[in-house]
């Protein structure tokens, strides 16, 4: 027991400092962004008079925006052999738009500044991940992405609850609490300028061009068979955006509404260290089948009912299948690319993954919108089960 206690330990001792500094500069972004993605939902039902269409769009093209731009980080980033400079980039993006939310008159308004909020997460996506895997060793990679993945997701509950108390204190001012965002959005900016150290790059006499025919041909059919399987999971989910909307449906008061996104992400930070760890010597397919299932109870148990009870329990699973799955992708994308490449395959992963998240997403929108929230998450299950077919024909899960 004492012996299994201790490697529990070293585990998270031996990942490197810079990866801790790097999930809490994750962390004080997402207080900042999740104080308004949040909110960001009812405030444009209930202010601006957006419909469920639009929040789709708005949702699916933001994040798309951000999982296409990591393309061109990534291979930047491998081009150049340094990755700090592309996140810091990144991050000053991302704090720099946060104003905007607050002075926001119309739905165009909100879409310009969820875009180049979201560019900004491209830009430093990438990059990031990139450098968790340049400068953890890789037989406790899945911990790492998994570390950083709890700290990211503690700042995505802590937002939503500061964004809670503040509407509360505040009585619904959308546009004040959407000013305090901006102060933590600094400070992750300065945590990541003082905090990080990137190792240093391989000489390189001449720059080699990572999107060149012979790289791209060094991305074997492991890889692509990875990016693959992140496309549908992707389409198996959409924006959570929807649930904070089928929070609304309950009844609560505005104000209480965001405490849904608190429940999964708390959910979430709690499971994506230990399934992280679980996917350094746990098999792969066994742990994406899991995510899969849960994910299923998940959407049935929201199609189900719009009593609150049962919304908090549909989130938590949905916030466990983040869990076991987000960092696993990370890591098995890492694990089947040469090191020089790992910002390109970061960055096409994310593309194919963000088309995905797009066609999920207005999907989402366009049942809602004439079906209701019930057909919406059933349809989702119905892409759960069609993804586990699929990976089962395929070989994958045998």
């Amino acid at each position: 027991m004492k012996n299994h206690t201790y490697r529990n330990s070293a585990v998270w001792r031996r990942i490197p400092k810079g990866v801790w500094a790097l999930g809490f500069v994750s962390l004080l972004m997402d207080v900042s962004s999740e104080m308004i993605h949040s909110l960001l939902p009812l405030f444009m039902v209930t202010t601006l008079g957006a419909g469920t269409l639009s929040i789709g769009l708005i949702e699916g093209a933001a994040e798309a925006t951000a999982l296409i731009v990591k393309v061109f980080s990534g291979v930047i980033s491998d081009y150049l052999g340094k990755r700090k400079g592309l996140a810091l980039l990144g991050y000053g993006l991302g704090a720099l738009t946060k104003p905007l939310f607050a002075v926001a008159g119309s739905v165009d308004v909100v879409l310009s500044a969820r875009l180049l909020d979201r560019m900004g997460k491209g830009i430093r996506g990438t990059p990031r991940d990139a450098l968790v895997a340049d400068i953890t060793p890789p037989e406790i990679r899945g911990a790492a992405f998994g570390l950083r993945q709890s700290l990211d997701t503690v700042g995505a509950f802590l937002g939503p609850l500061l964004a809670v108390g503040l509407m509360l204190l505040w009585h619904d001012d959308f546009r004040a609490v959407f000013w305090v965002a901006v102060i933590p959005g600094v400070l992750a900016v300065i945590v990541l300028l003082l905090g990080v150290s990137e190792p240093a790059a391989p000489h390189q006499e001449h720059r080699k061009n990572p999107i060149s025919r012979v790289n791209l041909q060094r991305l074997n059919s492991k890889y692509w068979q990875v990016v693959g399987i992140g496309a549908v999971f992707t389409l198996a989910r959409f924006s959570e955006a929807f649930l904070v909307l089928r929070a609304q449906q309950s009844g609560i008061a505005i104000a209480l509404v965001p405490l849904v996104m608190v429940a999964m992400n708390i959910v979430y930070a709690i499971s994506a260290y230990p399934f992280g760890k679980l996917s350094d010597h746990y098999d792969h397919r066994k742990l994406l089948a899991w995510g899969l299932l849960i994910l299923i109870a998940a959407d049935l148990v929201l199609a189900s009912s719009d009593f609150w009870g049962s919304i908090v329990i549909g989130v938590m699973l949905w916030g466990i299948h983040m869990g076991i799955t987000q960092g696993l992708l990370a890591k098995m994308v890492a694990d089947v690319t040469p090191a020089d490449l790992r910002g390109t395959a970061y960055g096409f992963f994310n593309l194919v993954s963000g088309i995905a998240m797009l066609i999920a997403s207005v999907l989402a929108g366009l049942l809602w919108e004439y079906w209701g929230a019930a057909f919406t998450f059933y349809a989702s299950t119905g892409f759960c089960l069609l993804t586990l077919l699929l990976l089962q024909r395929r070989g994958y899960l045998q």
